[in-house]
């Protein structure tokens, strides 16, 4: 036993002659393992249990400076970590690493670890009575098991805080695809928290007291009841998302038509097209670019950059001018395009792609429909709204594909209309221009009308103060 005193040394000095009466004695501690075995899923490796417990066996005085040890650090809050580390089958890797710290943390080594996890079902019997009142008020938290990484857990549990919902009503409102208790975001979060392969697994695994788990791992356990939770959950999003999805992509989609319908069938936009190509003639009489019998559409917008020889005057001005004195009926020929400018604003490719989306997505409720057939009693109720939904979908569907090829053809035949190829110059391309040359047109319009106006006062001015000189040279 002498002999293997050698190795106490490393503590001061002064303390070294005390431990001796009490160390030598290696007494055969009891092994508190249920919270061992229950919380970490694996009992200590016993070499580091026999050097733990030398420690804490020798004398009170150094239980006291364990415990003023134990504030600077605050590593209670790493104890979930460590949980984790050692249910991975991490067997004694905490322990390890402690020991490389030397011999003067030994301490904080048990007051990490083996104070809050090896004690904390024997503190009454092993313990001094200071010790054991700290260690008493630092066992309550230990009983709850954490299996999940951290940051994820945490995460979890703050998202289901805000759903505020016992997890078998949520799982409830899963199957009946009721979009009453809850709302397209509340899902989207609960597809980001459907446990992992990994996970899965690793609760599958786990022997211990499940009512110890944390609430994520709580969750986790309840959506795996649920045969693919998270096929069930994402076509749960589609159905939510399916009225407004469709609804938006026939609204862009009747926008088109319309904008297109309006453009072709406007005469007051063809007579001023007209008019623009006889300018466009008149000024180029004599040039290559004469006896022209149209016009590329982006020439429109170089009304604006031909200017008179006094500068203050475009061609747009002059256009605008000529209408207004010959046919003025023309100028408000904005108001047959209602729908032009909303339709500038949407991209073929980007009602494309949602068209793709919502096809697929009706796969997939078909793909969730056929297979949950396999799932039995637990998603009876699941199949049931998910076919009522399916039957009114593919209906909107079709009725949806209907319109989409009806609009294709109509946006290629507006570039037609211009005299423009679709692919040089696309649905997008000509509106955008249009909307332009509208803009440009309304500006010039109420340019002259202020300068008609200002040229009308100033007339008035002149003739009250014509009349005034008159009065006096009669006076």
């Amino acid at each position: 036993m002498t002999g293997k005193k050698a190795p106490a040394p490393p503590p001061p000095p002064p303390q070294a002659p005390k431990p001796p009466g009490t160390v030598p004695p290696p007494p055969p501690l009891q092994r508190p393992q249920p919270p061992s075995s229950k919380v970490f899923n694996a009992p200590a490796p016993p070499p580091l249990l026999g050097r733990g417990r030398e420690a804490t066996g020798s004398a009170k005085g150094r239980g006291i400076g364990l415990a003023q040890q134990s504030n600077p650090p605050k590593k209670a809050s790493l104890k979930p970590l460590h949980w984790v580390k050692v249910t991975r089958a991490m067997q004694g890797s905490l322990w390890e690493d402690a020991q490389k710290q030397g011999n003067q943390a030994r301490a904080p080594d048990i007051d990490l670890s083996e104070l809050e996890s090896l004690f904390s079902t024997a503190v009454a019997t092993n313990s001094s009575e200071k010790g054991g009142t700290k260690r008493g008020s630092a066992i309550s938290k230990p009983e709850i098991v954490h299996l999940v990484d951290m940051r994820r857990a945490n995460n979890c549990e703050i998202m289901l805080t805000k759903i505020k919902m016992p997890l078998p009503d949520m799982i409830n409102a899963i199957l009946a695809l009721d979009m009453s208790v809850l709302d397209n975001d509340q899902v989207e979060n609960l597809i980001k928290f459907c446990p992992t392969k990994e996970e899965i697994e690793m609760l599958k695994n786990y022997n211990g007291n499940k009512e110890m788990l944390g609430k994520c791992e709580q969750f986790f356990l309840e959506l795996m009841k649920v045969p693919r939770v998270e096929s069930k959950l994402r076509v749960f999003a589609f159905r939510i998302t399916f009225s407004t999805q469709v609804e938006e992509l026939r609204t862009n989609l009747t926008t088109i038509n319309d904008a297109t319908k309006e453009v072709k069938e406007s005469l007051k936009l063809r007579q001023i097209m007209q008019t623009i190509l006889t300018l466009g003639n008149a000024l180029n009489q004599g040039t290559a670019r004469g006896s022209a019998v149209g016009f590329r559409l982006d020439s429109l917008l170089k009304l604006s950059d031909t200017r008179a020889r006094n500068n203050k005057m475009t061609l747009m001005h002059y256009l605008c001018k000529l209408l207004s004195e010959k046919m003025p009926e023309l100028l408000d020929f904005d108001k047959d395009l209602i729908h032009l400018e909303a339709a500038s604003k949407i991209q073929l490719k980007l009602l494309a792609e949602e068209m793709q989306a919502i096809n697929k997505g009706l796969e997939k409720v078909e793909q969730e429909l056929a297979t949950s057939v396999n799932d039995g009693a637990i998603s009876f109720g699941f199949r049931e709204a998910l076919k009522s939904f399916l039957d009114a979908a593919e209906a909107e569907v079709r009725s949806l594909i209907s319109l989409y090829s009806e609009v294709g053809r109509n946006a290629d035949s507006l570039a037609q209309y211009f005299g423009e190829d679709p692919a040089r110059c696309p649905f997008e391309q000509v509106t955008s221009i249009l909307v332009i040359f509208v803009n440009m047109f309304k500006k010039s319009r109420d340019e002259n009308a202020r300068s008609v106006e200002l040229e009308r006062k100033k007339l008035e001015k002149d003739k009250e103060k014509a009349n005034l000189s008159a009065k006096k040279v009669l006076e």
